[in-house]
């Protein structure tokens, strides 16, 4: 494969298109209706590009080398025609025979007849695979996969400069199915790098989600410094393993004694960090479906003991609970600390779907308590695509960095992408402040180094603001990606309408609201949302201002908006296909007249 060269997720390179290596074979043989042999030899070339079809029911392999079983997949093999290919690695298989037992769905012919379909057909040996970008919505400045699907961020870590992101992965399709770990890095978490993967499943199962942390006092025995990651392996039941890296997380090596926690229940996602008080490992373990979060600790990272659960009657408990966090964060414009639990749900998010509540609390080493009632919910994200958010392990000078990732279960599987599925939100930096109202909350901002994103800006002086629209131009480059920020004075009963819009009548409106202190987005005529039912739709977070006074950023990629109070108060993300990009911002007040000032346009630099 040629190297890649990655921008903040943006394929520049140029690849070869991947073809057939001349010479080479694949010797197929239809045993019957549903079982297909393929048979190939490790030397051949470097893959086998499997031909898909996404609208068709899957179908299960079995990768045999020199007769011993090596995975199992399941994917979408092409019936009718071919969406994209996928590659499966021949190179480094020691020279053996390849034998793909493939296990097609039964369509009701008849036992002992061959079943034509067109993978059999298309299904060849390649030494390149393209992964050159070939999709209008891939974003320029998220992190994304080169190909396949992508869904929670997993077993992220910082170490020696390097920010380290594993992710949920399907590498052989662009729907969920498959799950392993990618891996990413990136030297200033803006611009990352496609590195190879680092688990796949085993016998124990799949590998969900789970975190990584640097062993620095060789509590595991694995050596100073080591890299340590925990993730749920998901087969008959789910449980929790160990794997171990010795190359700053480049590569693990599991551990012998898997599964290192088997609960009763299903539980998954585990997240730990180190208790420096109480001198041992605390991990949060999701128990899914009991909507609760069980909290370990253990002084070794192998033996792992229960202390409490907490969640049980707390907060949304309508849909699964997932991908915990637990982080002591510093209270704004005082000196007192506070704990925040972070529960990722499905369904039960504040507009349908996946969303990222938190409790803020006390703990203790063993036992968190949360200091509002039950029946209050809090939300880090007030958009529709924010999900699965969890922070990196071992940041520097103790920052808490968070990234989610940017879509909805409710049709993740449906965006209209196909080489590719699901970007990761922008990096933020988390905090804690008290309101008005005597509750303190979760404030994020986009974390430090998204400004190097920045070109240079233009500067606009709007003024006053009425009924009569005031219209901007946005930056053409890249597919018009930019940052928008501004300031705005609303009196009482006063809000400020912010429009994006391009020449085919598509646009996302955006409402400050002073009545009621509120943020709100628009997304029902953005573009392309007939893909699915609950795509269109209007978003409104509590803006936590109580002022008056509205600082606000808002970050357009080629098929996202994120929008953030400067302090952090509110943040909401949501997921945009125009067919052209916006071109055009308006600025108008149907109630009173409103001052905006230093509005400034950056584009943004890849």
């Amino acid at each position: 494969m040629k190297q890649t060269i990655i921008v903040g997720g943006l394929l520049i390179g140029s690849f070869a298109t991947a073809s057939a290596v001349s010479g080479a074979s694949l010797k197929v043989e239809n045993l019957s209706a549903t079982n297909t042999l393929v048979k190939a030899m490790s030397t051949d070339g470097k893959y086998i590009l499997l031909p898909v079809q996404e609208n068709v029911a899957p179908a299960h392999i079995r990768v045999l080398s020199d007769g011993r079983l090596d995975e199992t997949l399941n994917i979408n093999l092409a019936e009718s025609r071919v969406d994209y290919y996928v590659p499966l690695l021949l190179d480094g298989r020691n020279g053996n025979d390849i034998l793909l037992d493939v296990r097609t769905p039964d369509k009701g012919i008849v036992a002992g007849e061959a079943q034509p379909s067109l993978w059999i057909d298309e299904i060849k040996i390649a030494d390149e695979f393209d992964i050159s970008n070939r999709e209008k919505y891939r974003p320029a400045f998220h992190h994304t996969p080169d190909y396949g699907w992508m869904n929670d961020p997993n077993g992220m870590f910082f170490k020696d400069g390097v920010w380290h992101l594993s992710y949920q992965w399907n590498p052989y399709g662009s729907k969920w199915e498959n799950m392993s770990w990618g891996h990413s890095t990136s030297n200033d978490l803006v611009h990352w790098n496609s590195q190879n993967p680092v688990l796949y499943g085993d016998a124990l199962g799949a590998v969900f989600s789970g975190s990584a942390v640097v062993d620095k006092n060789n509590t595991a025995g694995f050596g100073k410094d080591a890299v340590v990651a925990l993730f749920t392996s998901a087969g008959a039941s789910q449980v929790q393993s160990l794997a171990h890296s010795s190359d700053d997380g480049m590569t693990y090596e599991r551990y012998p004694g898997n599964p290192v926690i088997a609960y009763e229940r299903e539980s998954r996602d585990p997240n730990m960090f180190w208790d420096a008080e109480n001198g041992r490992w605390v991990l949060l373990l999701a128990s899914a479906l009991d909507h609760e979060m069980l909290i370990f600790t253990s002084p070794d990272l192998k033996e792992w003991s229960l202390q409490s659960k907490f969640g049980n009657g707390y907060g949304s408990q309508t849909g699964v609970w997932e991908c915990p966090d637990l982080l002591r964060l510093p209270v704004e414009g005082t000196d007192k600390e506070k704990w925040v639990l972070i529960c990722n749900i499905n369904p039960g998010g504040p507009f349908g779907g996946s969303a990222t509540q938190y409790f803020v609390g006390d703990f203790d080493g063993s036992k968190f308590i949360a200091d509002s009632p039950a029946e209050v919910t809090k939300w880090m994200d007030y958009g529709k695509d924010h999900y699965a958010a969890v922070s990196f392990s071992n940041a520097p000078d103790d920052r808490a960095i968070m990234i989610g990732w940017m879509s909805n279960w409710e049709y993740a599987n449906d965006v209209p992408t196909m080489q590719f599925r699901s970007a990761n939100t922008l990096p933020r930096e988390v905090s804690l402040f008290e309101f008005n109202d005597g509750q303190t909350y979760l404030a994020s901002v986009p974390a430090k180094e998204v400004d190097l994103l920045r070109g240079t800006p233009k500067h606009f002086h709007p003024g006053k603001v009425g009924k009569g629209a005031k219209r901007f131009s946005l930056p053409t480059a890249n597919d018009g990606i930019c940052e928008i920020e501004f300031e705005a004075d609303l009196k009482k009963d006063s809000n400020l309408e912010i429009v994006l819009s391009n020449a085919e009548g598509e646009n996302v409106v955006m409402t400050l609201n002073a009545a009621d202190d509120t943020f709100s987005m628009d997304r029902r005529n953005s573009g392309l949302t007939d893909f699915s039912e609950y795509f269109p739709c209007v978003t409104t977070a509590p803006a936590y201002n109580g002022t008056g006074h509205y600082k606000v950023r808002i970050f357009v990629d080629r098929s996202s908006i994120e929008a953030f109070s400067a302090d952090g108060h509110f943040s909401m993300t949501n997921l945009v296909f125009p067919t052209k990009p916006y071109t055009t911002m308006t600025l108008s007040s149907a109630n009173g007249v409103v001052k905006v000032e230093n509005l400034n346009v950056y584009p943004i630099k890849l």
